[in-house]
């Protein structure tokens, strides 16, 4: 049996091991959370590289691809030295290929849903480090809002266009890349902390799009009526999104065993999968992608 680690600085309460079928073929996935600790995070890398057949970074990226470009950070990488033998991947690669196809998906199944509920509005939590998922609901036709300098850098300065995302990137990237993980994202325990802020923008918004932890840290406890689009969900967070009015909830990752597993957990197992040891291309993930059939799941929660 093959197997995929995800070895996360996030909070050990979302850990999560199971047996997945892909094309025939046995994959053992597993998440591992450091609470935080990106050294216990690297000593794990090292206890485990050369016995699994891929890696997976969660919690953090080891860098961001904005529209092609490739924007490293430093604090983060320290986490993976250690590793020699093993692949190791932090969800990039899904994130420009799987997640693209979100919108078209919302459009599909909730087109007229939306329409009739506000219209086509989307709040994108941060563009930056989502740019597929973001560059897909620009070219499905929605008005967007992206919350790049409202949750990575605590300025109520919004922006509503990819150009602005790019030149944000541009600029504040090689200085932001360096700077401690830790400054610009939640770990361990934090992510549990809720953190309600910018109201305005998810009331105006008729699909809330992002990373869960920040979703869930900064949405208002009135989320009445509107879609999220999101991924890595446990059924706690399935629970919290219906407690506040939630209507839909689309995952960008497929649900397996109650939960949806990070695109750095999934990235992880197709690596496993293809037999291959290493990243695979963007044709190569869209063509296991299209053998699997994989596309987002909907849930209706309200």
């Amino acid at each position: 049996m093959k197997r995929a680690v995800s070895i996360s600085i996030g909070s050990p309460k979302r850990d999560k091991a199971v047996i997945v079928n892909l094309l025939g073929e046995q994959i053992s996935i597993e998440r591992i959370g450091t609470n935080g600790d990106m050294e216990a995070a690297a000593l794990k890398y090292k206890e485990l590289d050369g016995k699994v057949d891929a890696f997976g970074v969660g919690g953090a990226d080891l860098g961001l691809m904005v529209d092609g470009k490739w924007y490293r950070l430093y604090s983060v990488e320290k986490m993976v030295r250690f590793i020699k033998e093993t692949p190791v991947v932090d969800g990039t690669g899904l994130k420009t290929t799987l997640e693209r196809k979100a919108a078209p998906f919302v459009e599909a199944k909730l087109g007229d849903y939306i329409l009739k509920n506000g219209g086509k509005k989307a709040f994108v939590m941060t563009g930056v480090d989502r740019w597929g998922l973001a560059h897909g609901f620009v070219e499905a036709g929605y008005e967007c809002t992206f919350g790049d300098f409202m949750f990575s850098l605590g300025m109520n300065i919004p922006l509503h266009s990819e150009k602005q995302i790019k030149s944000l990137a541009a600029i504040l990237m090689p200085i932001a890349g360096r700077l401690p993980f830790e400054w610009v994202y939640p770990t361990g325990e934090k992510q549990e902390e809720r953190k309600p802020k910018y109201p305005k923008w998810f009331n105006w918004a008729t699909v809330v799009a992002g990373d869960c932890l920040y979703i869930k840290r900064y949405m208002p406890d009135d989320m009445q009526g509107k879609v999220v689009v999101t991924n890595t969900t446990t059924p706690q967070d399935v629970e919290l999104f219906r407690k506040c009015g939630v209507k839909y909830l689309v995952t960008t990752t497929p649900i397996l065993d109650g939960r949806s597993f990070g695109t750095n957990m999934m990235e992880s197992a197709l690596i496993a999968l293809s037999g291959k040891k290493r990243a695979l291309t963007h044709d190569e993930y869209e063509e296991i992608l299209t053998k699997l059939g994989f596309e987002p799941s909907l849930q209706e929660l309200n």
